[in-house]
């Protein structure tokens, strides 16, 4: 979708990336790590000061204290603790199962490891979690679960009882959990609540974050998992082998962005929050059905108002003839029937740039 909007000029609201830079002070604290000769192999499992500031700001977020030597693993961006967790801690024939729709990497990386993948279906429009069907879906071979809270692409905040009930059937049938919190402050109609912090959940969770999507600097893939030591031990195997240690100064300047001040979150979730009026309101007025997103910066829409047969022959449509992009949803599922009729778009762009995709999509959409 990007290349067939560069080749079409089309606005991106398509690929999860901002079009707006980093705070200054996280850059200038890069430039002056490698001013200060710090660009050799890191420790593997992270730069102290790095793994500090994460057990840091997970015991402000949780009120949780890790040991940062440990419990942290630093890793290059989310991906990569997902696939370190994924190939560390998952056997072949081991059941996982995923909350669908879901990152794309996540299928690909249980794959790799020989995993049995087991969906369990969020629907619109509120996209809950359907209990029942996930009670079923748990075995005696149901190794862990997978999820992704805030969540891409919906925008769902898993509420505090999906949580505990999710928690309750992981600690009565033995199942891990792995956590995705890569958006966790960009929280806007509810609170954030890290898995890890149930009772009972801290021993049987690998919580991943990253500093991409907080900080707009998604370039730099700086990531991290947190676990107790007995899950770190398969984390930090299989990371020693997929990429050893991450950028060194990029770490150093990590450890400066996770100790901002609280105004910063504040000021960030005000700007998105800014921004996704902008964009929603938008599509409501051009006649998409848009479906709540509580946080992340994506919302999902249904496009089926337009007439186009499904989501990919929608946004071609949208490039060619609109020059606008966004992604068809299908792909985030193992059916991909399922997200047939849903597509996403972004909102991680400056206000200018969503006001003339909107204008666009205005002009040029005609409900059919």
């Amino acid at each position: 979708m990007s290349s067939l909007a560069i080749k079409h000029g089309a606005i991106n609201l398509g690929q999860g990336f901002p079009n707006f830079d980093g705070p200054e002070f996280v850059k200038e604290a890069a430039i002056q790590a490698i001013k200060d000769g710090k660009n050799q192999y890191a420790r593997g499992f992270g730069v102290s000061e790095l793994n500090n500031a994460v057990a840091e700001r997970f015991k402000k977020d949780t009120g949780l204290l890790v040991d940062p030597d440990k419990e942290v693993t630093v890793t290059s961006g989310c991906t990569e603790a997902i696939a370190s967790t994924i190939l560390g801690l998952i056997n072949p024939g081991d059941e996982v199962i995923l909350f669908a729709p879901f990152y794309d990497s996540y299928e690909a990386t249980l794959s790799m490891a020989g995993a049995n993948i087991k969906c369990v279906t969020l629907r619109p429009p509120d996209f809950a979690v359907p209990i029942n069907e996930l009670k079923s879906a748990i075995s005696k071979n149901t190794r862990a679960i997978l999820m992704n809270t805030p969540h891409n692409p919906t925008g769902k905040m898993f509420t505090r009882e999906e949580l505990n009930l999710i928690a309750s059937l992981c600690i009565e049938n033995d199942v891990l959990v792995f956590a995705d919190e890569v958006y966790d402050k960009l929280a806007f109609e509810m609170d954030h609540i890290s898995m890890a912090s149930l009772p009972g959940m801290y021993e049987r969770t690998v919580t991943m974050n990253s500093l991409g999507k907080t900080f707009s600097l998604t370039g730099w893939k700086i990531g991290w998992a947190i676990a107790p030591p007995h899950l770190t031990w398969g984390v930090r195997q299989a990371h020693s082998y997929l990429t050893f240690s991450t950028s060194t100064p990029m770490q150093w300047a990590a450890s400066v962005a996770l100790r901002a001040p609280e105004s910063y979150y504040a000021e960030l979730k005000r700007d998105y929050m800014a921004k996704k009026a902008i964009l929603v309101e938008g599509l409501k007025a051009v006649g998409f059905k848009v479906f709540p997103s509580s946080g992340t910066y994506f919302v999902v829409v249904d496009h089926t108002p337009f007439g186009l047969e499904n989501d990919v022959a929608f946004c071609e449509y949208l490039i060619k003839e609109v020059g606008v992009v966004a992604i068809p949803t299908s792909v985030f599922y193992l059916n991909p029937e399922d997200g047939k009729n849903l597509v996403r778009f972004t909102f991680c762009k400056d206000e200018e740039t969503l006001k003339a995709a909107v204008k666009r999509l205005k002009e040029k959409l005609m409900r059919k």
